[in-house]
Parts: structure tokens; sequence; C-alpha cells
């Protein structure tokens, strides 16, 4: 097994329901450590750039605002196959969907407000960690 790093955001809508505690409980009760954590308030310049990914996605608006709509929780998780075992912490995009325990299915209220995000590849984590940590914040 590999050891990795993956990034997290506790959204608005788990931050505002002080489900910051539950959420970092899951992810250490799913075998992974936080090595570098913060609440931040987004920029609107801050969410268009981290999700420049889905700028020609119809939702794309909506995110950034929801995003900017109250303070995150960014944190780095490390583990084995953490960007793996972390989307099954997180549990399906739509809470609806998501399997019982899981992040979304605990807190999340729609597929917008899901509580949670997380990296979806290795690739990506690094872009990710890279936009709000300097290596030296890293533990």
């Amino acid at each position: 097994m590999m050891i990795e790093r993956t990034f997290s955001i506790v959204k608005p809508d788990a931050v505002a329901k002080h489900g910051v505690g539950k959420v970092v409980a899951r992810i250490e009760e799913g075998g992974l450590k936080l090595v570098a954590g913060r609440f931040t308030q987004l920029s609107r310049a801050e969410a268009e750039g981290f999700y420049a990914v889905h700028c020609e996605r119809p939702f794309f608006n909506d995110l950034c605002t929801f995003m900017t709509s109250g303070p995150v929780f960014v944190s780095v998780l490390e583990g084995e196959n953490a960007v793996a075992r972390y989307r099954e912490v997180l549990g399906a995009t739509n809470p609806a969907q998501a399997a019982a325990g899981t992040v979304r299915a605990l807190f999340g209220t729609d597929i917008e407000k899901n509580a949670a995000h997380g990296s979806d590849a290795v690739e990506t984590a690094r872009f990710e960690i890279g936009f709000f940590f300097q290596g030296s914040e890293l533990l």
C-alpha cells in the first residue's frame, strides 16, 4: 500500500451546523490523519480559481457563490491510499445516494450542500493542497 496525501474542505453548510469536529472524527475513524488544517473564508477569486476545472459547467456560478457564503475548514489528510480512502469516507456526491455512515449521508443536504469536498486523484490532490498550503505548513 502507498502512503498518499489528499485534500479536504468541510464546506460552509457543515461548518454552519458545527459539524467540523464530527467530520474530522469520521476522517480519523477512516484511518486517515490530519497533517494540516485551518479555517478560512474563500474570496470569489479563490473559489473561481479552485473550481476553475468546472468553469464551463452550468453549476459553476452557484458553486462559487455557495463556497464563499461562509467559512470553510481546509485540511490535508495522509494515509494508505488516502485519495480513495477519503472518497469512501465521504460517500457519493449526492447525499441521498451516499452509503449510511458516510460524511455526506450524515451531514449533507443535497448535491450542492453535501458537507465536504475531497480530491478525486493524486494529481488533483497535489494541486489542491498547493492551492491552500505551503510545504512548511504540512506536518
